[in-house]
């Protein structure tokens, strides 16, 4: 690959051997003490839901909804404030693969951020093989869509919406901010989204119909790929794209990482490097005060 590699060249996929997406996105496999992290992020959770005022489980989808259960978010506002002003929201989206975790699982994500004048709310959604990826990303357009009309009932600024995800999650920020929100209601202003954090995103979907202990839940069609692939999309709009990637992960996770880089250029405002880090602990810096990660996200949101 040339130091500096098209977009066709990046989008051309490295292999045709299902093997080859199977082991490059197992990241299970690949971080053998993956349970001791993931143990970790729900003793973090937990301990921020004991020590902060939050509210839990609000319900963004339809009372009527067969996943209802699964369309809710918690909010934890921000407990100081920069300017005095309706303090700025980020809302955090897991990853999972879009068939695992839960929004209990992310707390942590709220560590810092309310002590630094953001308030966060940490989405759920229905998980495949029950539902398509396609009625996941709709979920999820949904919930951002409720927190800017609830946005005068919860205590945020409607007009400085941001999106962070982990992983698929990071994929389903893409999505957002590649959406026609006017399309989806009148009231909705094109430019709902502010601009957007993707730790190990992923924006080409095609590896992961490729991987065949990913696929059996997934079920995605070329079709589905085409349409759910936000490198392959066009952003609504000129809102910033910080993108972040463990040095640890594997080399599909660089070249998703690349990929966006060079299909959003108008977007993609920084990179943050993430040393020593694998898929599991990639957010730990969130959790820590003065970390490249955090510090990009206060300023992203103007909570600096």
């Amino acid at each position: 690959m040339s130091a500096h590699p098209t977009l066709a060249s990046l989008a051309e996929l490295p292999s045709q051997d299902p093997a080859f997406y199977t082991q490059a996105y197992n990241n299970r496999a690949l971080v053998p003490d993956h349970p001791v992290h993931m143990a970790r992020w729900a003793a973090d959770s937990a301990l921020v839901r004991a020590r902060v005022t939050f509210r839990e489980g609000l319900r963004y989808g339809a009372s009527d909804s067969p996943y209802a259960y699964a369309e809710t978010l918690d909010y934890f506002p921000a407990v100081t404030s920069v300017d005095f002003a309706r303090p700025p929201l980020l809302v955090f989206i897991h990853g999972g693969y879009f068939r695992s975790f839960d929004k209990s699982d992310h707390s942590f994500v709220a560590t810092q951020l309310p002590r630094k004048g953001v308030s966060v709310a940490v989405v759920n959604y229905a998980l495949c093989p029950e539902v398509s990826v396609e009625a996941i990303v709709r979920q999820v357009l949904q919930s951002v869509a409720w927190l800017y009309r609830q946005a005068d009932e919860l205590g945020h600024d409607r007009d400085r919406i941001y999106l962070a995800g982990h992983s698929v999650g990071g994929h389903l920020v893409a999505m957002l901010m590649a959406a026609l929100w006017p399309q989806f209601g009148a009231d909705l202003p094109a430019d709902l989204v502010k601009g957007g954090v993707s730790i190990s995103g992923l924006y080409d979907l095609e590896p992961l119909r490729r991987a065949e202990f990913l696929q059996a839940d997934l079920q995605l069609t070329e079709a589905d790929v085409a349409r759910l692939s936000p490198a392959f999309l066009t952003p609504a709009t000129d809102a910033p794209f910080i993108t972040a990637v463990g040095e640890l992960e594997s080399s599909e996770f660089h070249r998703q990482k690349a990929l966006i880089r060079a299909a959003w250029p108008n977007n993609v405002r920084e990179d943050i490097p993430l040393p020593g880090k694998h898929h599991f602990n990639v957010m730990d810096d969130l959790t820590r005060e003065g970390t490249p990660l955090l510090r990009a996200i206060l300023a992203m949101v103007g909570a600096v």
